[in-house]
């Protein structure tokens, strides 16, 4: 029977107890639960509300109870309506009245906020933890391709000449932020609930602070009412989620590209490719397409989530079970996705020459053509339209800027001298972008040694 059955003069629909119920989902939150527990049975014998012979009795059996989900000998009900109450009934059963003594001073309204923000603290930390993996293994490539040239993109139409090193390290520039959106986030979710009760606290004389030491919360919540009824650190971090799937999502975008025999950067390994049912040439980037595909399904999470929470009055509201659902498959989507991509990373072959033969066309060393005449004392705006003149004529004679003999150079300008093709080469054309940021293996190098100081550190 419910544990708030007194009230009731009929049992629940069955179908109605079904639909209310969220077991089957919050139960990943028994070990939460259970220390939470322990902890607040401590605090009750501590204050002299409940006796430190049952406290200890109270503590010693969800010990018990923990240790027995966690090697598979208690198996969790799932017709009890959530964790919470399924915790408290085994507690019950096995200690009577003492264990129907843990639930003083305390409402299952501030008990799901506790154990959701000590689950979200516990998610967050394995997210920054693969996320690191995931820099390093960029950082791993980027190291083997300090100078492989390639075209960089605008538009998606080749622009001016990088290198593949440089251009991993933007990704490794956005998941560095998105483990500072991260960090904020465990900061803000830091802060203790349990005392708000189910909506205006307690008459007990509860020691909070207590509490907050022994779960490793850094604060405490300073209104009972928005204790139990926001959920925006929730919503934070499936919005901190949702930015991490859309880098996610814009690297396999690259990957799926590169791979296609249109650009052929790379190769992936055949253990992250798939075939096809009919067309045996085929090899298919399957993986990379699936992890921009999921983006969509976490932005729905996020949604829901908003949606969820915009109309709900003060204090808590049902509404509020739905939650759990999507913010768990946020996680679990983002988790997947980034252990995926790490070993796909690590095993793709990067195709350098491919990438060589792209920058090499496309004229986009014509800037560092146009850069070589501003040096030569003439304005930019005036140099930028003569270097399109001698793009076009390249085009219309199927020549490039490195095979155009000097006599046509001289006929567009006169200040053109045989040192220009040292000027448009495409490795003097990165290695000369020596600004800090820029492209050259110098810069390219420094910020990497940089970025291993900071995955070092105490992020």
């Amino acid at each position: 029977m419910p544990l708030w059955e007194g009230r009731f003069k009929k049992s629940i629909d069955s179908k109605t107890n079904d639909f209310n119920s969220s077991i089957s989902f919050d139960s990943r939150m028994y070990k939460q639960d259970i220390l939470g527990s322990i902890a607040h049975a401590k605090m009750l014998a501590k204050q002299g509300i409940i006796e430190q012979i049952e406290a200890d009795k109270i503590v010693n059996e969800l010990n018990k109870i923990l240790e027995e989900i966690s090697n598979g000998s208690l198996k969790i009900d799932l017709e009890a309506e959530d964790i919470h109450m399924f915790v408290e009934a085994e507690l019950t059963k096995r200690l009577g009245d003492t264990g129907k003594r843990l639930h003083t001073a305390r409402s299952r309204n501030d008990q799901v906020a506790l154990d959701l923000r000590m689950n979200l603290k516990d998610e967050t930390n394995i997210l920054v933890k693969l996320l690191k993996e995931l820099i390093s293994t960029l950082i791993e490539k980027s190291e083997e391709n300090i100078n492989t040239v390639m075209p960089g993109y605008t538009h998606l139409q080749r622009a001016q000449p990088i290198t593949f090193a440089h251009h991993l390290m933007a990704y490794v520039e956005m998941l560095l932020r998105d483990i500072d959106r991260l960090k904020a986030t465990y900061n803000r979710m830091n802060v203790l609930p349990l005392g708000s009760c189910a909506l205006a606290g307690t008459t007990y004389n509860i020691d909070r602070d207590f509490v907050k030491k022994e779960l490793g919360f850094y604060d405490i919540s300073q209104n009972s009412l928005d204790g139990v009824s926001d959920r925006d650190f929730v919503i934070e971090l499936a919005s901190n989620i949702s930015i991490i799937m859309m880098h996610l999502s814009r690297i396999s975008e690259e990957i799926i590209l590169w791979c296609s025999w249109e650009f052929k950067f790379i190769e992936l390994d055949d253990a992250f490719s798939t075939g096809s049912s009919i067309m045996p040439q085929k090899k298919n980037p399957d993986i990379a397409e699936l992890i921009r595909g999921k983006t969509g399904r976490v932005y729905g999470d996020l949604i829901t989530l908003l949606t969820m929470m915009k109309g709900i009055p003060l204090a808590y509201n049902k509404d509020m079970q739905e939650d759990k659902e999507a913010i768990f498959d946020s996680i679990d989507t983002v988790k997947i996705c980034i252990e995926t991509l790490i070993p796909m990373l690590k095993t793709m072959k990067v195709l350098k020459q491919n990438m060589k033969n792209a920058a090499s066309k496309g004229y986009i060393n014509a800037t560092d053509c146009a850069d070589y005449l501003v040096k030569k004392g003439i304005p930019f705006r005036k140099a930028y339209k003569i270097v399109g003149q001698i793009v076009s004529y390249c085009i219309d004679n199927n020549t490039t800027l490195e095979d155009l003999q000097m006599e046509q150079y001289k006929k567009f300008d006169n200040n053109f001298e045989s040192d220009i093709y040292d000027a448009i080469s495409l490795e003097k054309c990165v290695t000369n972008r020596n600004t800090v940021g820029g492209p050259s293996p110098s810069q390219v190098k420094s910020r990497i040694e940089q970025v291993k100081r900071i995955l070092n550190s105490t992020i």
